[in-house]
């Protein structure tokens, strides 16, 4: 009877704290756009994530949108965490590397509470890694698990360096994990050689290469941290390469490739050359738009770094955008003009408020002063009757496409303006000229965001960004208000003429301008720059620099576009 009623209640224990599941999961190399669309899917139901490196947590916070913690101020309550718990894998708290058999441990702890685990490893989890050690750990706690291969730096890296591993010429790899005890006479044919751990020690392995039977000459490059921005490539020969790694500071993490493969990188090498490769760009936006621009500029290479000056806020007084909204519903208007992105969230918001819809304007004719308002529009379910043409889409661009008032054919005259408290006055004063009344209404205010934390503004002013991109005269003002002057070195970037002038109004030498008044133009028109630059140092023979390289005393002013 006690033995029954025992064996009850571990099966009610049991059922209480069901065991939970680990999944293996492959980061990849460094880049987390390499990460697979598994990975992210149980990133987002991860309870708890056990990191290896210790950039992983930002990886995940990355990935997952999830803001990095910040310490709440003396007498401030510690906030809610949000998104899975991090636990370091890589290291104890002694500062230690773990050792396998006690990651695995940490790894089973947290299945046998019942967690979601993502035990997130380097590279792949069955290649070069602990992965089979600790599943076996589970295996034998009960613990169910899968694996999710991730992208290896074995051959990620040589990729991103334009060195293809096999050709029709060379299908034979061999992948070697460097130590003391490798019998490098069984290497001395043509094979492709990838090293991994063996940039410490490359200078004896091309000693012993060559006295197996290797040509002295044959080609050998190190790439460090592959797949980021800071990679580097260093490209040599057997008999040189310990002293050109040497020179260029070569340091793991590292992958060496030994073999004429290496020569192919002269016309394949792709993302070291890209026009904005490693550039660090200043992004001062709206926290809202900074986004868009910034996976622009990765694109092209470049190291984005947001910096909001401005904040979008509701304004003071709603009264105002309450009546105009009620007038628009009884139809009050003939026409409803939208001069930004953020004027359509803030009608937008206010129609949520109301409970209305999209279906409220029928019968009103909508402008849009460029195509990106327009996009928001229709993203709304709404298609703007006027947009100015693409080469001025402005204020004034606006004016010069609209129709005056005819009272035969406009039954109304009266235009719903909604626009942000500092707007110019050029637009209504314009409309007013074709005859039309406005109703020019505070939609949303822009205020100036807090000052960056101090190691941003030393590196505004010291010249550690390579470029900063203005994307309004707003930007430039507050930017220098909240930060300081960009240093002389850094490329100055602007959305058009109007910025461009108030950026040379406040002491700064614009370097590129943006044929049209939009983030891609713009983003185009600093890589054409950053190209010709590139191009520039090659053709003279001068080693391939950033603007943030070199500190020049003063610089010529031009302009691009």
């Amino acid at each position: 009877m006690t033995r029954a009623k025992t064996t009850e209640q571990t099966a009610e224990h049991s059922s209480a704290t069901p065991l939970g599941w680990v999944s293996f999961v492959g980061s990849g190399p460094g880049d987390p756009e390499l990460l697979t669309v598994r990975a992210i899917d149980l990133l987002k139901q991860a309870d708890v994530v056990v990191t290896e490196a210790p950039e992983h947590a930002s990886m995940v916070r990355g990935v997952l949108g999830i803001p990095e913690p910040v310490e709440p101020a003396e007498g401030d309550e510690t906030p809610e965490p949000v998104g899975p718990e991090f636990i370091d894998g890589g290291f104890g708290v002694d500062g230690q590397p773990l050792a396998n058999a006690a990651r695995a441990k940490a790894v089973v702890k947290q299945a046998k509470l019942g967690k979601r685990v993502v035990r997130l490893m380097t590279g792949d989890p069955f290649l070069y890694a602990s992965g089979p050690e600790e599943a076996q750990s589970c295996a034998k706690a009960g613990i169910g698990f899968e694996i999710v291969p991730g992208v290896s730096s074995v051959s990620a890296v040589p990729a991103y360096a334009g060195i293809p591993l096999t050709t029709k010429d060379h299908q034979e790899v061999a992948v070697v994990t460097c130590n003391e005890k490798i019998d490098w006479s069984q290497y001395a044919d043509n094979r492709t050689l990838v090293l991994l751990s063996g940039v410490g020690m490359i200078g004896d392995i091309a000693k012993e290469l060559v006295a197996a039977g290797r040509s002295a000459k044959t080609p050998v490059a190190i790439t460090r941290v592959g797949t980021t921005t800071e990679q580097s490539t260093v490209e040599s020969t057997l008999e040189n390469i310990a002293v050109d790694a040497r020179a260029a500071r070569m340091a793991p993490p590292a992958i060496v490739v030994i073999g004429k493969v290496v020569n192919l990188r002269e016309t394949l090498s792709w993302f070291e050359t890209k026009p904005l490769f490693g550039w660090r760009v200043l992004v001062p936006r709206t926290k809202e738009q900074a986004p868009a621009l910034s996976l622009k500029l990765k694109g092209f290479g470049a190291v984005p770094e947001e910096v909001p000056t401005i904040s979008v806020e509701p304004p003071r007084n709603p009264q105002q955008m309450d009546k105009a909204v009620r007038g628009l519903v009884e139809g009050r208007y003939n026409w409803i003009a939208f001069t930004s992105i953020n004027a359509v969230r803030a009608v937008r918001e206010k129609f949520d408020e109301y409970g209305l819809d999209c279906r409220a304007f029928s019968g009103l004719k909508i402008a849009a002063v460029g195509e990106k308002t327009g996009q928001a529009l229709e993203a709304w379910g709404l298609r703007p009757d006027l947009v100015p043409n693409t080469d001025n889409q402005s204020a004034a661009g606006l004016l010069e496409v609209w129709p005056e008032y005819d009272e035969d054919l406009d039954p109304i005259n009266r235009v719903f303006l909604p626009r942000a408290d500092i707007a110019t006055e050029n637009l209504i004063a314009g409309l007013v000229d074709l005859g039309w009344e406005c109703d020019d209404v505070t939609a949303y205010r822009t205020v100036r965001a807090a000052p960056p934390p101090a190691p941003t503004r030393d590196a505004i002013k010291t010249g550690k960004f390579d470029a900063v991109v203005f994307t309004s005269s707003s930007t430039v003002r507050n930017l220098v208000g909240i930060a300081g002057k960009p240093h002389t070195s850094t490329v100055i970037a602007a959305i058009g003429p109007a910025t461009a002038k108030t950026a040379e109004e406040h002491g700064l030498r614009v370097d590129v301008m943006s044929p049209e008044p939009s983030i891609e133009a713009l983003t185009e028109a600093l890589a054409a720059f950053g190209a010709a630059r590139r191009a520039s140092l090659v053709e003279q023979g001068l080693p391939v620099t950033k603007p943030s390289d070199r500190r020049p005393a003063s610089r010529r002013r031009s302009r691009t576009s």
